[in-house]
C-alpha cells in the first residue's frame, strides 16, 4: 500500500509513520516529492482494516492499495525518474549514458584500446564480458577471473566505470570485487537465486530482458533485487524472439516508453544483441533514444572480424564513432543530454 502524508510533514511524522510500518510487519520505502512524502509500505496486500489503522494516523492524509505485482519497481511508489550516477556520468530524468566495449575480453590490448576509443568519442562506461554463457559449450567461455583484472586495470587507465555480466549466485562476489555494475544477462533473467545475490551486493545491476519475458515479468525480475534494498537497478530491451529472422532477435522498441510509463527505473536498449548484425546497430540505438531510453550497452572490437563472440554485430572504431555523432545530434532534438565524459587522467 502507498501512504501520502500530510503537506508539511516533518521528519518525525515521517518517522514515526516508518515505525508503524515496521511494526506491522511490512517494508517501508520512503519516497521523498517537493509537496508530498510518500512511504511505500512493501509486502502482503493489506486488510481493509489496516488501511484504516494508517488511515486514522494523524501525519497521514490517504492510503492507496498499490496496484501493481511489483511494488518498489513501481511509479506508485516512487512517481519521480530514479537517476543512477557515477564519476562519468548519469542516467535517468534526461540524463543519457553510453556503455561500450568488446563483447568479450580476450587480452589487456583488445581491451584497452576500445576502453580508449569509446571514452574518446564520449561513451561513459566501459563493458565487457569475463564470464561468457554461450548457447554452445564449445564456444568461447571468456576468461574469468584474468577477465576481469584486465577490466580494473582499462578501469585505472580510463576512469571508465566497468559494466560485465555475473552467471551464478556463487560469482557475484568475486565480480563484485571488480566490476561497478554487475550485469544479468537474458538467459539469467528469471535465476531469482542470481537476482537476489546480485541486490545484496551493493552494486548496482544491469538486468536484462529475458527473450520471451513479458514486461510484468520483467519488472518482476527487478523487484528481486529492490526487494534486498538495492535501489541501483537499470532495465535493457535486448530484443525478444518473434517469427522474423532477418534479425538476430526483434527489439521491441515499444518496451521503451512503456516501461517508462510503469516504473522509475532508467531503461536502455542493447541494439548489438537485437541486430545481430553491425549495418543495424546504430538505426536500431537511435530509435530506441528517440524513443525515450536513457542508455545504451554497444558492443565494439578493434577488430571485430578476429572476435572470439558476436563478430557480426561488433562495430569497429569508425563505426562506433559515426553512431555517437548521430546519437549527440539527436539527443537535443529530444531534449535530453549525453552527461560529458571525464578527460583523460
Amino acid at each position: 500500500m502507498l501512504i501520502i502524508l500530510k503537506h508539511g510533514s516533518g521528519p518525525q511524522e515521517v518517522e514515526s509513520v516508518v515505525a508503524e510500518v515496521r511494526r506491522v510487519g511490512y517494508r517501508p520505502h520512503v519516497s521523498e516529492g517537493e509537496h508530498t512524502t510518500l512511504i511505500g509500505a512493501i509486502g502482503k496486500g493489506p486488510t481493509p482494516e489496516l488501511i484504516e489503522h494508517f488511515r486514522a494516523l494523524s501525519p497521514v492524509q490517504d492510503v492507496i492499495p498499490i496496484s501493481k505485482p511489483y511494488k518498489l519497481a513501481s511509479l506508485e511508489v516512487s512517481p519521480k525518474p530514479t537517476v543512477l550516477r557515477w564519476d562519468t556520468g548519469a542516467t535517468g530524468g534526461g540524463e543519457v549514458m553510453i556503455a561500450a566495449g568488446p563483447c568479450g575480453v580476450e587480452s589487456l590490448e583488445q581491451t584497452l584500446t576500445p576502453a580508449r576509443y569509446v571514452k574518446k568519442h564520449g561513451a561513459q562506461m566501459l563493458r565487457g564480458g569475463a564470464f561468457k554463457p554461450r548457447t554452445s559449450p564449445y564456444s568461447f567461455q571468456g576468461m574469468g577471473q584474468e577477465g576481469l583484472e584486465i577490466l580494473a586495470e582499462a578501469r585505472r587507465q580510463t576512469g571508465l566505470p566497468v559494466v560485465t555480466e555475473v552467471v551464478s549466485p556463487e560469482q557475484v562476489d568475486l565480480v563484485a570485487t571488480y566490476a561497478d555494475v554487475l550485469q544479468i544477462g537474458a538467459r539469467n533473467a528469471q535465476n531469482f537465486a542470481l537476482l537476489q545475490a546480485a541486490g545484496q551486493s551493493g552494486r548496482a545491476v544491469l538486468l536484462k530482458r529475458g527473450m520471451s519475458m513479458t514486461l510484468e515479468e520483467f519488472l518482476m525480475s527487478a523487484e528481486y533485487v529492490l526487494a534486498q534494498g538495492n535501489m541501483r537497478v537499470i532495465l535493457v530491451e535486448r530484443g525478444i524472439r518473434t517469427f522474423e529472422k532477418s534479425t538476430r532477435f526483434t527489439l521491441d522498441v515499444s518496451a521503451v516508453p512503456v516501461l517508462k510509463s510503469l516504473t522509475h527505473l532508467p531503461v536502455w536498449i542493447d541494439p548489438s544483441h537485437a541486430a545481430g548484425k553491425r549495418d543495424w546497430v546504430t538505426a536500431l540505438a537511435l530509435a530506441g533514444l528517440a524513443a525515450g531510453a536513457d542508455g545504451l550497452i554497444v558492443e565494439t572490437h578493434p577488430e571485430p572480424e578476429k572476435a572470439q563472440s558476436d563478430a557480426a554485430q561488433q562495430l569497429n572504431e569508425a563505426q562506433f564513432a559515426d553512431m555517437m555523432s548521430r546519437v549527440k545530434a539527436l539527443l537535443p532534438a529530444l531534449g535530453r543530454r549525453l552527461t560529458r565524459a571525464l578527460e583523460p587522467a
